[in-house]
């Protein structure tokens, strides 16, 4: 999926869903350090993904928590 189509799904998302989402992205960001310190080097690219991925949703919300 494309980061256009992510954020559209982002911004169409409540903040507690976004809230719950960061939850598991930080969970997600967890599991893919440790797996890099053990080796695994194909996990590099899913950290960059996923760490500008929960860069644009802190952004979405917010946006959304300024806009009330």
């Amino acid at each position: 999926m494309k980061s256009a189509e992510r954020l559209k799904k982002m911004r169409d998302a409540t903040a507690e869903e976004l809230r719950n989402q960061e939850s598991d992205m930080n969970e997600q960001m967890f599991r893919l350090r440790f797996q890099w310190q053990m080796g695994q080097t194909e996990t590099l690219n899913k950290m960059r993904q996923l760490r500008k991925d929960r860069a644009r949703m802190l952004t979405v919300i917010k946006q959304k928590e300024t806009s009330k």
